[in-house]
């Protein structure tokens, strides 16, 4: 008696014809076979993993596709109706057709939604080779089956057990029989037809509800309990009637001991059919939580657009002279971090948002040196000179394409230690994904609208359903460095979420919470492509949102407004030189919509240090002030002048000159000087033990405004040192898996998988084989001979060959030339036409008719 080979996943006879197209394939490798060139290009860009390296014919493919790391892999990305017509198959019979697919996710009453939506899945499924065959025999390939079918380690997402016929795969025949017998069947002469009478007593929806009709309530109240799942209890050595009453009649089947199942017909049966409590067939509305004119949006997001410029200025000028140190670990400390906020008058996870943004845009980086830290690099030089809306674009690219995650700083790693800002492990690799879609789903909103973050959050979880109870996860977290992150993946991609909303708003590519016009422009024109833009399509996506950002945003001033409280009132944003020449003339009082300055003795002289004269400052502020210099000021600035450079302080260790005597003298009489140790020199000089910097600062501390001189008495003009890193990039995001292929990629990929295949399934003449099939070894002058009358015939040949690595291949060659130990032939395996020495050629046949 003839027995059906068995399908596979990978070939198991791959060296034989393919089957006929009227034939059902026989494997994964024989679907493969079957599919078009594009269609394997589409599996090769949805399971870019496949290609790492290329296969080398379709059953390498196939074995490959159905590896537990990759089907896993394929299985996350999946959107939760295919994960749930996956989670079908694996309870379903193998093979089964599409109307029992339909039927346990429709259940007995239907669902037209089901039915509109199952099309579309089983192709994405087809598409990915996580499923094979046609509708009348669709297969689950073997390791998703595994991952997903029903298991006391692991129960099924569906919450279905295993079926009657493997709960009683130990049982003996004759509690077999008895249990047929307690469910009113009659017995049979073996235990695989009784098995067989009460898995259709199961499947009968008539015989089995007059078989309930007879239970206890109690015992219905127990199935109730299990339904559902999960389907496992624990019963003791002596149930309970009610318990006893189910498991005569098989309802509760046993599966170790004091455990027992509720068997997956029976479940399904009180199920009403569906495999699923609630079938999720089509993606959760985003609704909107309000609505704005677009006019007022883009208005809101412009002013924060501005304010997040300048918030990265204002750190990088604090920062301009050498910013804090760089952790031994790497990052910021926590007191370091503080003190960011305090400057930016914002709080701590803000302050570490801004760091870690302008650190991804490349505007920060550490210096290199011994004692190392943070300070600007050159490129922030360059990012100074661009126009408003250019550097608006430069860091929200970089924060959209950014996988370190300002969010998780200040929590904990997987070795409980903090994460810092700018340290290790904050790289996440699924934030730009996530970024990217939380966008194109707030462009997918009218506009003016700012969405409902719980309906935003429902519609994310959809498409990408969390690794939970029952569902594969891959072990190990993403992220190597950070235990932590395999913790909970899926809560990472919803905070992530929430931040991205946030630090969209942050950014001004939202404002009020609904997407901005510019911040859509940044969006590429398909929003399945996000993550295949190359550069130079983000280049010309942020172009086009700073030609939409520029008219929103306010043209600088050359003015500001000068008032009688010995303040400026700056009514917005300064030009660049006015706004770095006041910041020296003055103190930053307030900031906002205007920003006010304010004239203090110590602001003066700081201007006077940087080698102003009173005369300068007077003209200056003529120049740039729409209201008349106020005579306070006037006079705050004569007075400060008068006094600054009187006294001179030099370097012995210290030393103070002033061709006052009596000043002098009170210097040396004010007890506040005690600490800075003068003495006399000279009538007109004073020395101190002290340094000069610290002389300086003393004396100025009683009230005096000493001046620094060089060695040859000449002042020395003090200017803000701009303190720059040597040259850095910005730091590369962290990939996600494998880069996803190119279009030049794929097409190489598909020819070189097309010519392996046609080697390895080409017919050849019939010749002694190996026990394990395999092309048997030839002498040297067998393979000569063979080559030759190939030459003169012009036929291919079969050939197995090892390369200079040790690596060996099937090849089919068409040789052209022998000669010198070589033979030159065109590979059709490789598409083109190469030299191969005869002493690495293995064994060599002669291909059939």
């Amino acid at each position: 008696m003839s027995t059906q080979p068995q399908p596979t996943d990978s070939a198991s006879a791959s060296a034989t014809a393919p089957p006929r197209a009227a034939d059902p394939p026989r494997s994964l490798a024989e679907a493969l076979r079957s599919r078009s060139d594009g269609e394997l290009a589409g599996l090769l860009r949805a399971r870019p993993d496949l290609l790492g390296p290329v296969p080398g014919d379709l059953t390498q493919l196939a074995t490959r596709a159905g590896t537990r790391a990759s089907v896993v892999r394929a299985l996350e990305r999946l959107d939760r109706f295919a994960q749930q017509v996956a989670e079908v198959l694996a309870v379903a019979p193998d093979p089964a057709s599409y109307e029992e697919v339909r039927a346990l996710l429709a259940g007995d009453d239907g669902d037209a939604a089901v039915e509109e939506a199952l099309p579309r899945a089983l192709a994405t499924l087809h598409e990915q080779a996580l499923v094979w065959g046609p509708d009348d025999r669709l297969r689950l390939v073997r390791t998703a089956r595994e991952l997903l079918a029903p298991a006391p380690q692991h129960p099924s997402p569906t919450g279905l057990g295993p079926t009657v016929a493997e709960a009683t795969a130990g049982m003996s025949p004759t509690r077999v029989q008895d249990i047929v017998a307690a469910a009113g069947l009659p017995t049979t002469h073996d235990p695989v037809s009784a098995v067989a009478s009460l898995t259709a007593l199961f499947t009968d929806r008539a015989r089995m509800s007059a078989l309930l009709d007879e239970a206890p309530a109690e015992s219905v109240e127990v199935l109730s309990r299990l339904v559902w799942g999960p389907p496992y209890g624990q019963v003791t050595a002596d149930p309970a009637r009610h318990l006893r009453w189910l498991l005569d009649r098989g309802l509760l089947l046993p599966t170790a001991p004091g455990t027992v199942v509720l068997p997956r017909e029976a479940a399904l049966h009180l199920r009403a059919g569906r495999a699923h409590r609630t079938p999720e067939p089509t993606p959760p509305p985003v609704v909107a939580a309000r609505e704005h004119r677009p006019q007022v949006v883009d208005a809101t997001a412009a002013g924060q657009a501005y304010t997040a410029l300048a918030t990265v200025e204002e750190l990088l000028k604090d920062w301009d002279e050498g910013g804090p140190a760089v952790l031994r670990a790497g990052g910021l400390s926590v007191r370091d971090l503080k003190r960011t906020a305090v400057a930016l008058d914002a709080a701590e996870p803000l302050a570490a948002f801004w760091v870690e943004l302008a650190y991804a845009a490349g505007l920060l980086a550490s210096d290199g040196e011994a004692d190392e830290r943070y300070a600007a690099t050159p490129a922030y030089d360059d990012w100074q000179e661009l126009p408003a809306p250019r550097r608006w674009s430069v860091l929200a690219t970089a924060w959209l394409a950014a996988t370190r995650t300002a969010g998780l700083v200040g929590g904990r790693d997987g070795k409980d230690r903090t994460l810092s800002a700018l340290g290790p492990h904050l790289d996440r690799s699924a934030a730009p994904e996530v970024r990217h879609r939380v966008l194109a789903l707030l462009a997918g909103l009218p506009e003016g609208a700012a969405p409902d973050p719980d309906a935003l959050g429902a519609r994310l979880r959809w498409e990408r359903p969390p690794a939970g109870r029952g569902r594969p996860s891959r072990e190990g977290p993403a992220n190597p460095a950070d235990p932590a992150e395999s913790a909970a993946p899926q809560d990472l991609r919803a905070r992530i979420a929430r931040w991205t909303l946030d630090e969209a708003e942050l950014l001004g590519i939202t404002g009020r919470g609904a997407l901005a016009t510019h911040g859509r422009a940044l969006l590429p024109q398909d929003p399945g492509a996000a993550q295949q833009e190359s550069p130079a399509e983000r280049e010309v996506g942020a172009a086009r949102a700073a030609r939409l950002l520029a008219p929103l945003l306010p043209e600088p001033l050359d003015h500001v407004l000068l008032q009688a409280d010995l303040t400026a009132v700056a009514p917005g944003p300064l030009e660049r030189p006015l706004g770095d020449a006041l910041a020296v003339l003055a103190d930053i009082e307030s900031k906002g919509g205007a920003t006010v300055y304010r004239f203090t003795p110590g602001s003066v002289r700081r201007a006077l240090d940087a080698g102003q004269s009173a005369s300068d400052l007077h003209a200056f502020l003529a120049a740039h002030s729409r209201t008349p210099v106020p005579q306070p000021l006037a006079y705050l600035i004569d007075d400060v002048a008068r006094r600054h450079g009187h006294l001179r302080i030099g370097a012995a260790a210290a030393y103070v000159r002033c061709d006052d005597e009596a000043l002098l003298n009170e210097i040396l009489a004010d007890k506040r000087a005690q600490g800075l140790r003068l003495r006399r020199l000279a009538p007109t000089v004073l020395a101190a033990q002290a340094d000069p910097g610290t002389l300086l600062e003393g004396l100025r501390a009683m009230g005096f405004a000493p001046a620094a001189e060089s060695a040859e008495g000449d002042v020395l003009i003090t200017r803000a040192h701009a303190y720059r890193t040597p040259p850095r990039s910005a730091p590369e995001p962290v990939p996600d898996g494998p880069p996803l292929p190119g279009p030049t990629l794929v097409d190489a990929a598909v020819r070189a998988i097309r010519a392996g295949d046609l080697a390895s399934t080409a017919p050849r003449k019939e010749a002694p084989a190996t026990a394990d099939g395999r092309l048997p070894r030839t002498t040297a002058a067998e393979t000569l001979a063979t080559m030759q009358a190939a030459v003169l015939t012009g036929e291919a040949v079969w050939i197995g060959y090892v390369n200079a690595e040790g690596t060996a291949s099937q090849r089919v060659i068409a040789p052209v030339r022998v000669e010198g130990g070589f033979v030159t032939a065109y590979d059709h395996t490789a598409d083109e036409v190469r030299t191969y020495p005869l002493h690495r050629v293995t064994g060599v046949a002669e291909l059939a008719e």
